[in-house]
């Protein structure tokens, strides 16, 4: 049986990725950061198939931020070998619509925009990861905050495709030394959900001038006794889209993913 027990009406709970997808068909629209905890979660990226292989080979080129754990056939809602019980179109807490590279709505549920020929891309994501830091007592402040991770454009450029190309998106926790040491040990361990690190210390060296403005989710402040660790981020492909301006496309809303029943521990490398 399904259980879900609210922790606060703002942050409900899911110990199970059904149990997070039914909290996003059921309304939920909030981060699934800390959700369903030991199960993998997914960026999200839909479109149309005159553009799926090009995409598909943007994320071959940059597998770091854009690792593909699952890819539905044209025009079926649903990837079995994520979830029996799954469907792309309800089952994420919030969506992105974006027309000719503009960004028009952001939906709880797609069906209105679902259509024959749409293509869905699910990518590993370092929430995934996070289930092991915790379990190693490496701190994740945005967990304890109840808030969304902060994430920056940079200025590494990703290997184009196609029409997709752009800057490397990465998300940021802030750790004291020895935890971003045990973090790098960790996550090397789930190169599917992005890895290990792809910088630490003075953001100014990757672009990014303000670690207080993040270009997406939330700001998490950076206490003087840590470092600043960054990770590829899988709102890469969602910037790449936006750059791209293809006429018609659907993402995840940053922090809102697609919870999967794959567990991280099926993903680990070693």
């Amino acid at each position: 049986m399904t259980v879900i027990t609210p922790i606060a009406a703002e942050r409900p709970r899911a110990e199970t990725g059904l149990a997070a997808r039914l909290l996003a068909r059921d309304g939920f629209a909030g981060t699934t950061a800390g959700l369903a905890p030991g199960h993998v979660q997914g960026n999200l990226a839909i479109l149309p198939r005159d553009q799926a292989a090009d995409f598909l080979r943007f994320c071959t080129l940059n597998p770091k931020p854009c690792p593909i754990v699952g890819i539905s056939e044209p025009g079926d809602p649903r990837i079995p070998a994520l979830g029996a019980d799954l469907d792309i179109r309800t089952d994420l807490p919030r969506y992105r619509v974006w027309r000719d590279g503009q960004l028009v709505e952001e939906p709880t549920d797609i069906a209105a925009h679902w259509r024959g020929d749409l293509v869905a891309f699910v990518i590993g994501c370092s929430f995934s990861f996070e289930e092991a830091l915790l379990a190693a007592g490496v701190p994740l402040r945005h967990i304890a905050r109840g808030c969304n991770v902060g994430m920056w454009r940079t200025a590494i450029a990703c290997a184009p495709a196609g029409p997709f190309a752009g800057p490397l998106v990465v998300s940021m926790r802030p750790l004291r030394a020895a935890d971003a040491i045990r973090a790098i040990q960790i996550t090397s361990r789930f190169p599917a959900v992005h890895g290990a690190p792809v910088h630490l210390g003075d953001p100014r060296l990757i672009g990014i001038e303000d670690i207080l403005r993040p270009h997406y989710g939330d700001a998490v402040p950076v206490e003087a006794d840590e470092l600043p660790v960054f990770w590829a981020c899988g709102v890469t492909p969602q910037a790449a889209i936006a750059a791209a301006r293809i006429p018609f496309a659907i993402t995840h809303a940053p922090g809102s993913m697609l919870v999967t029943d794959l567990t991280n521990a099926q993903l680990a490398a070693f």
